[in-house]
């Protein structure tokens, strides 16, 4: 009879003061029944585990200007963050449209937003790439206002079972959509060394290139296929046994970066992504509408700054952003991941 009984299953606990397993952290994943300990994690400057920081929140809203009554959008709707203020803006009238292409993190985010009270009278959420912004005016109407967040979302970085990060081990996926294409390991498969070394100097200017390139396909001719996120650091670190050991932790930092931000922008097709989105921005937006487009890598950045000053001067925006606008110096030392980011913005003739 004892066996028969439904035994009462312990939540799992945090060892020590700062758990290091993603599903250890059971306060961080329940912000609203442990307020106090994301408070703490967020005063230390760090990001909650299953959360997201929404960056330049302020500079996005000085500028947008959004008023009750205009329609706006939420290219990269993410956590749902911008999209909340953005809400809080428009004060019940109005409309805001909401895409994103994680359907993981989707229906999370749609949960929250309506938890919130934001109905489908004011909210309507598409599972949608944001290159896709034509379909959705075609269906919405213009857009008085457009952000567009190029950032992975905390949330999918943190999950190792999402295969972002080299600091836990987690299938070698890095797809937006774990539902659609080919993952990071099915991608290195069939690649060849001129190929790898080109993606990695192309999306993430990595100065070992040609050494990595070369350790991955010697250690695929030796049978080994690289199916995890640790078993790529590995493959880096042995790439880089060249350099001094004092220099050689921080090298391998850099490069597992650079190497996983190559490999997510090319399994997503993030620049093509970007490009068309781009190409169809001024089409989407009504006269004299806003448009805000956060960066967070240079090839990101660079197209971005292309595109608004080429139809700039061809008139079709009237005004661009001179320059990008930084997170302020206290933003960035509250939330780290904001350092990278750049805001540019333009306004539709």
């Amino acid at each position: 009879m004892e066996n028969q009984e439904k035994r009462h299953k312990r939540r799992i606990r945090y060892r020590g003061k700062y758990p290091k397993s993603y599903k250890e952290k059971y306060k961080e994943l329940q912000p609203e029944k442990y307020a106090d300990t994301i408070e703490k994690v967020i005063r230390k400057g760090s990001t909650p585990a299953g959360m997201h920081i929404s960056i330049c929140v302020k500079e996005i809203l000085d500028f947008l200007q959004i008023q009750p009554g205009q329609r706006g959008l939420d290219a990269t709707l993410g956590y749902g963050g911008h999209t909340q203020h953005m809400l809080e803006r428009l004060n019940g009238r109005g409309h805001l449209y909401g895409l994103d292409v994680d359907p993981i993190e989707l229906e999370k985010t749609t949960g929250r937003l309506r938890g919130l009270g934001f109905g489908e009278e004011i909210l309507t959420v598409r599972l949608l790439n944001f290159a896709s912004i034509d379909q959705m005016a075609a269906e919405a109407g213009s857009f008085d206002f457009v952000l567009a967040d190029l950032g992975v979302s905390s949330m999918q970085i943190d999950n190792p079972d999402r295969g972002f990060s080299y600091k836990a081990e987690g299938p070698l996926d890095l797809r937006m959509n774990p539902q659609k294409g080919f993952s990071a390991a099915q991608r290195l498969r069939g690649i060849d060394r001129e190929e790898l070394t080109g993606m990695l100097i192309e999306n993430a200017d990595e100065p070992y290139a040609g050494e990595i390139a070369g350790e991955v396909i010697a250690w695929q001719r030796r049978g080994k296929q690289i199916e995890t996120t640790t078993q790529l650091k590995e493959v880096i670190e042995a790439a880089l046994r060249f350099i001094p050991p004092a220099e050689r932790k921080e090298a391998v930092k850099k490069s597992c970066q650079r190497t996983f931000q190559a490999l997510r922008i090319d399994v997503n097709s993030e620049f093509e992504v970007l490009y068309e989105f781009l190409e169809k921005l001024p089409d989407a937006l009504a006269p004299g509408g806003r448009a805000a487009i956060l960066t967070f890598h240079s090839g990101e950045d660079r197209l971005v700054k292309k595109s608004f000053r080429r139809f700039h001067k061809e008139g079709v925006y009237s005004q661009v952003s001179p320059n990008a606008v930084r997170p302020s110096a206290e933003e960035c030392a509250q939330n780290s991941r904001a350092r990278s980011a750049k805001l540019r913005w333009a306004i539709r003739a």
